[in-house]
C-alpha cells in the first residue's frame, strides 16, 4: 500500500520534515518514491510547502496519507 508521511531529516533537536509518498511497509527514513513537500515546525513562523497537484493526484491513486499529514494538507 502506497501512504504519504512525513520523513525526518535535521539534526538533533532541530527536526526538518520531508513530505513523500513511500510504501508502507518501508522504514520511515528509507526510499521513498517521490518528495512532494517539506515542512519545517522549527522556523517561526512555521514553514510548509506541499505541492498541492501531486498530492491530490497521489491521493487519487489510492495514496493513504498520515494523520499528520493531512491535518497539514488542510492547512494549506
Amino acid at each position: 500500500m502506497t501512504v504519504i508521511r512525513l520523513t525526518r531529516m535535521g539534526r538533533n533537536k532541530k527536526p526538518f520534515y520531508r513530505i513523500v509518498v513511500t510504501d508502507s511497509r518501508k522504514r520511515r527514513d528509507s526510499g521513498w518514491i517521490e518528495s512532494i513537500g517539506y515542512f519545517n515546525p522549527v522556523s517561526e513562523p512555521k514553514v510548509l510547502k506541499l505541492d498541492e497537484e501531486r498530492y491530490n493526484y497521489w491521493v487519487s491513486v489510492g495514496a493513504k496519507p498520515s494523520e499528520k499529514v493531512k491535518k497539514l494538507a488542510a492547512q494549506k
